[in-house]
C-alpha cells in the first residue's frame, strides 16, 4: 500500500505493492520437504552473487548462516542484522536477517532469498513473510524457499515465477509407538509445553544419563550450547518443543512426538500433516534415513497417528495453501486513527487473508484509547516513532495486556528524546545477575533481549554502540548460566558417560580399586564386590549399579588377572585344565552348562586355608570367564534350548546343535518340522540353515575351535587356522564337510552354493551354467566342486560336443535343480554320533 494519497478508483492495494517485473531478473520458488537442501542452494546462489540478501525466520538460523558466509567472504563483506544484533560493516555486501530486519524491497542487491516463505500462512507473523513474499527482489535473481503446499499461493501472488521442486535427500519412515526406555540413541523427543519438556527431560536424566533441551524461550547462545550437547554426543537425546521444527540441521535418527496438539494461540489443536512432517523431517539427514513415531505415555498411549497421516508424511503429500496472510507493510502515518485502519484494512486478491491482529497492533490500539498518550502522538513524525515502539516484540510472552504497560512507560522516556544512557545501563546492571533457577534466567534474558532491541534502534538511546555491547555481554552471560543450570537439572554426566559405554571395553580400574569409565568415578571395588560412589544421589544409584554391571565381568578379569599373575605367574587351558608352566592348578569338570564348565582346584592345592581357596577359586573362575568369550556364541544357544517357551521342535535342534559344537548336518535335524515363526529365534541367535548343513558363523572361528577343543567338549580333530578348503583326512576335522580328497568348511560350502542358486534366478531356465570361478578362488577342485553340487541337489548336464571339423570353445557344462524330497520319517536320533541323549529325549517329546 503506498504510503500517502490514496483514494477511490485506485488499483488494488497488493498491486500496487508488487515490483515491476524485470526481464533480467529471475525469480525462482525453490519449493520441497525439509531435507532437500534449499538452504544450502540459497546459499551458494548468494555467494556467487556480487551482493545479496537472505531473510530468515529465526535469529538462530540468521546467525548460522551468518558464521558461514564469513567465512567463505570475511568479517568486512558480511553483516548481520536482527532484531536484538546488527553486526554491519561498512562495507558489507552480503546480508544475512531475520524476515522482519530484511530490507523490505531487498535494498538493491543482486540477489535476494526467503527462506521458509510457507509461514506467510502462519497466523502471528505471516503477513511480514506475504509482504517479503510480494516485494522482496534481487536485481539479477530472487529466491523463494518453502514447502511444497506454497505452490498454488506463489502460482497466484508471483506468476513470472519459476516452479523448482526438490527431493528428499533421505527417506522417512513410521516406527509406531515406543516407550521412553526404548528410544534409540540420537532420538528428539518433541513435546508442546515447557512442563512436559521438562517432565520427559527429567525422566531421560533418570534412566539414560540426561538430554539435551531446546524451546523457543531459550536465546540462541542458550540453545546452541545445548544443541552442542547433543551434537557432540554427550547426550544421546535432545528433548524440544515444535521450535526444533525450523532450521535446526542435528544428528537425530528418530522423532518421537510425545502429543499431536498444541495451543497456538487461539486454541488447542491437532498439529496439521504438513506441520507434523515438518518435525518429523529433522529426523534423518543428508543421506541418512529417519523414522518417526509416538512417545508412549505413563497414563496410557497418546492418539496415534492416523494411517493417512503417515501416508502424508512419508511420501510428503499435503494440502496446498489456499490463502496468506496479509497486512499493509507500509501504512500511512498522518494519524493514529489512520495507521490503524491502514493496519486493519483488508486486501483485495483473493489469494490473501487478512491478517489476525498481531500483538503489535493489539498494543497500539490499547495505548490510543489512552487520552494522555493519543495527545502526544499529534504529528507523522511522532505517529512513525510511536508506532515502532509498539512493534517493540514481546519477548518476555506476557501477553498484549502487560506488554502494553512496558511499551507505555518506554513511550513516556522516547517521546521526548533518545533514553539517557545511565538509565539503560541501570536497567541492563540490575538484570545482568546470574544466580537463580531457570525459570528465573529465562524472564533475565527474555527482558535483556528487549533492552538489546532497544539498543540497536538508531535514535532510541545515546551511546547505543556502548548500550548494545552492554546488552549482548548480559545476555551471553545469562545464557551460559542457563545453560549451566539446563545441564545441571537434566544432565548426569556421569550416567550419560556409563549408558553410552555399555557394551564397550570404557571401565577402567585404578590402582587403588577406583572404577571409572571415561574419566568419570562410579564407584571401587571391595575384594571382587563393587560399591557405589559416595557422592552419587540416591536417585542415581540404582542406575549406577544396573549400568556398572556392564563394565564388571572386564573389571573384576582384569584384577583376577593381575592377581593371578602376581601369586601364579601365566596360566593356559589345556585338555581340560587350567595350567601354569605345564603343571596343573585346577581342573575343569561339567557344569551346568556343558560350555560353563566349574572349576576344581588341584590337589596340590589342597594344603591352602579355606580363605584363600576360596579367594584363588574366585580369581581362577573370573579369569575363566574371560577366556572362554569365543564360545560365547555357545552358551547363548545353550541357555535358549533350556527355555520352556521356545517350543520342543526348536529346543530339539539347539541340543542338537549344542551336542555337535555348532555345525550339524541338515537332515539330522528334522527342520521340516520347525513352525516357520521360530526360525527368526534362529537367526537372532546367530544360528545360519544352509543348504546341507546348520551352523553357528562365530564357532567355525579358529580361536572357538581351539577353546572347544581345549575344555574336551570337542574331541574330532582340529584344523588350527580353519583355512577355506583343506586335504581331506581319515577323520575330517571339525566344522569341514568332506569332497572326495578335499574337504571344504561348511560355511565356504554355503557360500558356494547360494552362488550357485544366484546364478539359476538369473538365468531363469531349466538349464543353467554355474560359474566355477568362486570355488577356483578357495582352491576348491573341479570334482569337489562338483560332488557338492551334486550333494545339494543340482544334477549335470551332459555338454554339447562339437562336430567333427567344428572349431571353437567347448560349450559350457550345464546343471539342474532337483529339489531334495521332504523325508516323512523323523531321523533316529542316533544318527549324529555327539548327540548323545539330549536330543533323543526331544525328539520322543515331539513325538
Amino acid at each position: 500500500m503506498l504510503a500517502q494519497g490514496r483514494g477511490a478508483g485506485q488499483i488494488d492495494s497488493v498491486s500496487r505493492l508488487r515490483p515491476p517485473p524485470s526481464s533480467s531478473a529471475t525469480v525462482k520458488a525453490v519449493l520441497g520437504p525439509t531435507n532437500t537442501g534449499k538452504t544450502h542452494l540459497a546459499i551458494e546462489r548468494l555467494c556467487a552473487h556480487s551482493s545479496g540478501a537472505i531473510g530468515f525466520p529465526l535469529r538462530l538460523l540468521a546467525r548460522e548462516v551468518y558464521d558461514r558466509v564469513r567465512a567463505i567472504k570475511g568479517d568486512g563483506q558480511v553483516a548481520l542484522i536482527t532484531g536484538e544484533e546488527r553486526i554491519e560493516p561498512p562495507n558489507a555486501r552480503w546480508l544475512l536477517c531475520t524476515v522482519e530486519a530484511m530490507p523490505r524491497d531487498g535494498g538493491d542487491r543482486a540477489f535476494v532469498a526467503l527462506d521458509e516463505a510457507q509461514l506467510a500462512a502462519d497466523r502471528e507473523r505471516g503477513h511480514i513473510f506475504t509482504d517479503r513474499l510480494l516485494n522482496a527482489r534481487g536485481r539479477e535473481e530472487t529466491m523463494i524457499l518453502g514447502s511444497a503446499t506454497l505452490e498454488p499461493m506463489v502460482r497466484a501472488l508471483v506468476p513470472e515465477a519459476e516452479i523448482v521442486s526438490r527431493p528428499r535427500f533421505s527417506t522417512l519412515r513410521h516406527a509406531g509407538i515406543a516407550k521412553l526406555s526404548r528410544l534409540p540413541p540420537r532420538s528428539a523427543i518433541v513435546a508442546f509445553s515447557a512442563e512436559q519438556v521438562y517432565a520427559v527431560a527429567e525422566m531421560l536424566r533418570r534412566f539414560r544419563g540426561g538430554a539435551a533441551v531446546v524451546m523457543g524461550a531459550l536465546s540462541p547462545q542458550t540453545r546452541n550450547a545445548q544443541v552442542d550437547l547433543f551434537q557432540s554426543r554427550e547426550v544421546d537425546y535432545i528433548v524440544a518443543t515444535d521450535a526444533i521444527g525450523m532450521g535446526l540441521n542435528l544428528d537425530v535418527t528418530h522423532v518421537a512426538f510425545a502429543g499431536l496438539s498444541k495451543f497456538d494461540g487461539v486454541r488447542q489443536r491437532r498439529l496439521t500433516p504438513a506441520e507434523m512432517a515438518q518435525i518429523a523431517g529433522r529426523a534423518g539427514r543428508h543421506q541418512q534415513d529417519g523414522t518417526f513415531g509416538m512417545l508412549a505415555g505413563g497414563k496410557g498411549t497418546p492418539t496415534a497417528f492416523t494411517d493417512e497421516e503417515v501416508h502424508a508424511i512419508e511420501e510428503h503429500r499435503f494440502a496446498p495453501l489456499t490463502r496468506l496472510y496479509w497486512r499493509d507493510g507500509d501504512p500511512r502515518c498522518d494519524d493514529l486513527t489512520t495507521l490503524i485502519a491502514d493496519l486493519e484494512e483488508k486486501p483485495d486478491d483473493p489469494a490473501l487473508s487478512p491478517a489476525p491482529e498481531a500483538i503489535d497492533l493489539a498494543v497500539l490500539k490499547r495505548l490510543a484509547e489512552d487520552s494522555d498518550i493519543a495527545a502526544s502522538v499529534n504529528r507523522p513524525e511522532q505517529v512513525a516513532r510511536f508506532w515502532d515502539v509498539c512493534s517493540l516484540p514481546d519477548f518476555r510472552q506476557h501477553g498484549a495486556e502487560t506488554h502494553a504497560r512496558f511499551v507505555a512507560r518506554l513511550w513516556q522516556d522516547l517521546r521526548s528524546g533518545p533514553l539517557d544512557a545511565g538509565f539503560a545501563s541501570a536497567r541492563i546492571a540490575e538484570l545482568d545477575n546470574p544466580a537463580g533457577d531457570i525459570d528465573t534466567l529465562q524472564g533475565r534474558i527474555a527482558a535483556i533481549r528487549s533492552w538489546a532491541y532497544i539498543a540497536q534502534r538508531p535514535d532510541w538511546i545515546m551511546a547505543r554502540e556502548d548500550m548494545a555491547e552492554r546488552a549482548r555481554a548480559a545476555e551471553a552471560r545469562l545464557s551460559d548460566a542457563l545453560h549451566g543450570r539446563l545441564t545441571e537439572r537434566f544432565v548426569n554426566r556421569r550416567s550419560a558417560v556409563l549408558m553410552k559405554s555399555m557394551g564397550k571395553d570404557a571401565g577402567l580400574l585404578g590402582d587403588d580399586g577406583t572404577v571409572s569409565v571415561e574419566g568419570q568415578a562410579i564407584g571401587h571395588l571391595e575384594g571382587f564386590r563393587f560399591v557405589v560412589d559416595a557422592g552419587a544421589r540416591h536417585a542415581d544409584r540404582k542406575l549406577l549399579l544396573a549400568a556398572a554391571e556392564k563394565h564388571m565381568p572386564q573389571l573384576l578379569a582384569q584384577k583376577a588377572e593381575a592377581m593371578i599373575a602376581s601369586e601364579l605367574g601365566e596360566l593356559a587351558i589345556e585338555k581340560g585344565q587350567i595350567c601354569r608352566a605345564g603343571q596343573a592348578v585346577a581342573m575343569l569338570r561339567p557344569g551346568r552348562l556343558r560350555s560353563s564348565p566349574r572349576i576344581e582346584l588341584a590337589r596340590e592345592m589342597a594344603p591352602l586355608a579355606a580363605a584363600h581357596r576360596a579367594r584363588l577359586t574366585q580369581a581362577l573362575e573370573l579369569w575363566l570367564e574371560r577366556q572362554l568369550a569365543p564360545i560365547a556364541a555357545l552358551r547363548q544357544i545353550e541357555t535358549a534350548a533350556q527355555d520352556l517357551d521356545s517350543g520342543p521342535e526348536l529346543r530339539a535342534l539347539l541340543l542338537a546343535l549344542t551336542d555337535a559344537n555348532g555345525v550339524v548336518a541338515r537332515e539330522r535335524v528334522g527342520l521340516d518340522r520347525l513352525p516357520p515363526d521360530r526360525r527368526s529365534l534362529l537367526k537372532r541367535l546367530g544360528v545360519m540353515i544352509g543348504a546341507l548343513d546348520i551352523f553357528v558363523p562365530a564357532l567355525l572361528k579358529p580361536a572357538a575351535r581351539r577353546m572347544l577343543c581345549e575344555i574336551g567338549l570337542d574331541r574330532r580333530a582340529l584344523q588350527d587356522t580353519m583355512e577355506p578348503v583343506i586335504a581331506a583326512r581319515k577323520a575330517t576335522p571339525a566344522g569341514y564337510r568332506k569332497l572326495g580328497r578335499q574337504a571344504i568348511r561348511v560355511d565356504m560350502a554355503e557360500k558356494l552354493l547360494r552362488a550357485a542358486h544366484a546364478g539359476r534366478e538369473v538365468a531363469k531356465s531349466r538349464r543353467f551354467a554355474i560359474d566355477p570361478a568362486l570355488a577356483t578362488s578357495m582352491g576348491l577342485a573341479p570334482a569337489s566342486f562338483a560332488l557338492l553340487l551334486r550333494e545339494a541337489g543340482f544334477r549335470q548336464r551332459q555338454a554339447r560336443v562339437l562336430t567333427a571339423g567344428a572349431f571353437g570353445p567347448p560349450a559350457p557344462e550345464l546343471w539342474e535343480w532337483r529339489p531334495q524330497r521332504k523325508s516323512r520319517t523323523p531321523p533316529p536320533a542316533t544318527s549324529v554320533p555327539v548327540e548323545g541323549s539330549a536330543f533323543a529325549a526331544l525328539a520322543g517329546l515331539m513325538r
